[in-house]
């Protein structure tokens, strides 16, 4: 079971670095969606028995990450008529440099964190930092409204491979409701990013630097 979550918990961290060089936004949509799901079906690997609560929220979790927010980001794409984030802050092989870098200090740091010894043998810890970081890396280094969402899923989703150290001592249902504010933020990035288009005619973050009052 450990090495079977510790393959999805690489693929996650591969996944990270594709998104940190990638410049086109559907590659970069399609990656978070992919780490949504493998992600999201985990608790069903970490459950020694069959649960309908842990499958109804792995299942939720995995079609709301890796299908609703992403139709949504594409939906958002296609009105501001983008495909590329062109001139980022930080240049792409800078980023996936520096992600690479802190996915190896990540793996280095689980030997120095005291775990459980059921997680001792597990990758969660470095999964968690190496996707958190790579969702800071891209909501700073991105210019464009779309890759600076993808980079909070991405974000979010190393939060929720944390919080998976303790499905067995909290409720589901924290998650569920972690995932609902997830959600409910999405939806309001979704705004903004409405808005600054309608403003701007562009979707280029550094534009609200225009704003005066």
């Amino acid at each position: 079971m450990s090495s079977g979550l510790n393959l999805l918990i690489g693929i996650s961290m591969g996944l990270n670095l594709l998104a940190l060089g990638s410049s086109r936004l559907p590659s970069l949509i399609r990656v978070a969606a992919a780490q949504g799901v493998v992600l999201g079906l985990m608790p069903l690997l970490m459950e020694h028995h069959f649960s309908w609560l842990v499958a109804l929220t792995a299942v939720t979790t995995a079609v709301v990450k890796g299908v609703v927010i992403p139709t949504l980001l594409r939906h958002a794409m296609r009105a501001a008529n983008i495909d590329r984030d062109l001139d980022p802050l930080i240049g792409f092989i800078p980023s996936l440099l520096l992600g690479a870098a802190g996915t190896i200090a990540a793996v280095a740091l689980v030997r120095v964190v005291p775990l459980l010894p059921e997680h001792r043998g597990l990758l969660l810890v470095p999964g968690s930092v190496a996707a958190i970081l790579t969702g800071f890396i891209l909501l700073i280094a991105r210019s464009k409204a779309i890759s600076q969402v993808c980079g909070y899923l991405i974000l979010d989703n190393g939060v929720y491979l944390f919080g998976l150290l303790l499905i067995h001592a909290m409720p589901l249902l924290v998650e569920a409701g972690i995932l609902l504010d997830l959600t409910v933020a999405v939806f309001v990035i979704g705004i903004i990013v409405d808005r600054i288009q309608r403003a701007f005619d562009s979707l280029d973050t550094r534009k609200l630097t225009a704003l005066h009052e």
